[in-house]
């Protein structure tokens, strides 16, 4: 199913987008991590990124998000992009988490070329137990995520 929110987005509801999991979980940390894709089949690699993390006993997926199509932004000249948004657990610090996520990536595709260039998959950690941290490798919150359609709109509709 979607829906037209106007003519640049689209909200897209599948089996595990949006999803609310009820479980309860004893893990130390919230963390709230943005999906992003735009090369091949994106629902599947967001299906299959799903699926890993719940199949993965170092994390507690607590819900989704419904999928938003928008434009890219930055480099222009590349297909829309699919995001959404995973609340979850895990006991995992956050340069361990950043790690992780970051294999999950590479695992599942993902090739870095340049700043916004296309992708197959891209994971960023937009909150991680409120947190903040600002090192070279990682910005928590993740910079700008409040003036970003591809993050709000998935927030809204979780």
């Amino acid at each position: 199913m979607k829906k037209n929110l106007n003519k640049n987005l689209t909200l897209f509801y599948t089996p595990n987008f949006p999803k609310k999991i009820s479980s309860s979980s004893n893990k130390r940390y919230y963390v709230t991590i943005g999906i992003g894709g735009n090369i091949g089949n994106t629902k599947n690699i967001f299906d299959k990124l799903f699926l890993y993390l719940k199949g993965d006993t170092r994390f507690d997926v607590l819900m989704t998000s419904a999928l938003l199509r928008n434009p890219p932004f930055g480099y222009l000249e590349q297909n829309h992009f699919l995001n959404g948004i995973i609340i979850l657990k895990t006991n995992l610090a956050p340069n361990d988490f950043l790690k992780n996520m970051l294999r999950l990536e590479k695992r599942l595709g993902r090739k870095r070329s340049f700043q916004d260039a296309p992708r197959t998959l891209d994971i960023d950690i937009i909150f991680f137990n409120n947190k903040k941290i600002c090192t070279e490798k990682l910005i928590i919150p993740h910079k700008d995520w409040a003036n970003r359609e591809s993050v709000i709109i998935p927030l809204r509709h979780l």
